[in-house]
């Protein structure tokens, strides 16, 4: 092409726009016509924020795809903790979110461990403190979460073609209440994907349990299931 002379786009452009990258007349007097802009608004004092939901089966059956009773951290918001955080102020902000479990990170959110409820209200902070002294206000997340080191994960392929009952034997077997659920591939050598619970398996299977020690935990569900398995 001869310096100087238009490609066939370059020239389209020029039609379109008259500087190339530029809106010509013609096309800001069409824009007016045909689209009006919006009325704005202050944000109002207060505004929060919507965050994703999932909503879960109320229902499922131990025959159920397991993806029914995940939570999905592609469709919800984690909430996380870092690890110097008190571990009242964490519980403090379980209860406020709701959630049963924490994701510890570090300052480059990496996952650190996991703190659940079951390491606040259980025998951690009580053995923390008579190893180490003082009191509850002087634990923080980093003495009682279970660190990533020791964390047993599930891999989102094996949980896609699984179903409820093989999560809660996967659960009982491990002598735990959660389990998280990572993904793999070429970006992250492993994500955190999703995570288990056992209490919200129950409730989505019906059965009202306690929050107790894990055996009596899957003690309860193996009950409440035969119960409901006889009416």
């Amino acid at each position: 092409m001869q310096a100087g002379a238009l490609s066939a786009v370059q020239a389209e452009n020029k039609v379109l726009y008259g500087t190339v990258g530029a809106p010509n007349v013609m096309e800001e007097s069409k824009m007016s016509r045909e689209y009006a802009a919006l009325t704005e608004h202050f944000l109002k004092a207060g505004a929060s924020f919507v965050r994703p939901t999932q909503v879960l089966p109320e229902r499922v059956t131990l025959e159920d795809t397991a993806l029914s009773v995940m939570s999905d951290l592609k469709s919800i918001s984690v909430v996380t903790v870092r690890a110097k955080t008190p571990m009242e102020k964490a519980h403090a902000k379980m209860k406020r979110y709701g959630v049963r479990t924490l994701l510890v990170l570090d300052e480059s959110d990496k996952v650190l461990g996991l703190l659940t409820t079951t390491d606040i209200l259980g025998e951690k902070p009580m053995r923390f403190l008579q190893q180490m002294g003082g009191t509850h206000a002087d634990i923080l997340v980093r003495d009682i979460m279970t660190p990533q080191r020791e964390l047993e994960v599930l891999k989102f392929q094996d949980v896609q073609v699984s179903k409820v009952g093989h999560i809660l034997a996967t659960l009982k077997a491990a002598g735990r209440q959660h389990a998280m659920v990572v993904e793999e591939n070429e970006n992250f050598p492993q994500a955190v994907r999703g995570i288990f619970s056992a209490t919200q398996i129950a409730r989505q299977l019906g059965v009202q349990i306690q929050i107790t020690e894990v055996a009596r935990t899957f003690a309860e569900i193996e009950a409440a299931l035969v119960d409901i398995s006889l009416a």
